[in-house]
């Protein structure tokens, strides 16, 4: 775990308690892409798989998470980042621990939002979060969200 993967998971237990109880770990963050940790044991529900609104959850973070860093890189720390709309869907039950993958966005889309936000102080982004079974490579959760970052 590097130092931004230690500061952001200090941030989200610190300011979001709920992911504490959810075990929820930083991975990684490296080349614009943003890894999570959820384990079963902690999110199970009735039929001894992940229970939807955990994975909900760390879906949202992934993309919170993803951007709270990547504005950091990018020395912007004056925003405030909320969740505006999120669709999920759920293609696989998650039967194992799962890992939350955040990757960028197109390069051209960042820097349009950035140029937005330093211009308005407020910007809109649209980020993809995966979750995926431990051992497995096919997505048991796809969701898309879009973010707004305001002053």
């Amino acid at each position: 775990m590097n130092r931004d993967s230690r500061y952001l998971e200090s941030i989200l237990h610190h300011d979001i308690p709920l992911t504490r109880d959810m075990g929820l770990k930083v991975l990684d963050w490296q080349a614009r892409q943003l890894l999570l940790f959820l384990p079963l044991q902690a999110n199970v529900n009735h039929k001894s798989t992940m229970f939807g609104g955990s994975l909900y959850c760390g879906a949202v973070l992934g993309g919170w998470g993803w951007l709270h860093l990547a504005l950091r890189e990018e020395g912007i720390e004056d925003g405030h980042i909320v969740i505006q709309e999120g669709q999920i869907s759920y293609p696989l039950p998650v039967t194992s621990d799962a890992t939350v993958i955040c990757q960028a966005p197109e390069e051209k889309v960042w820097n349009r939002f950035l140029a937005t936000y330093r211009r308005y102080g407020r910007a809109r982004l649209t980020l993809q979060t995966q979750v995926i079974n431990a051992g497995s490579e096919a997505p048991a959760v796809q969701f898309v969200g879009q973010y707004v970052l305001h002053r």
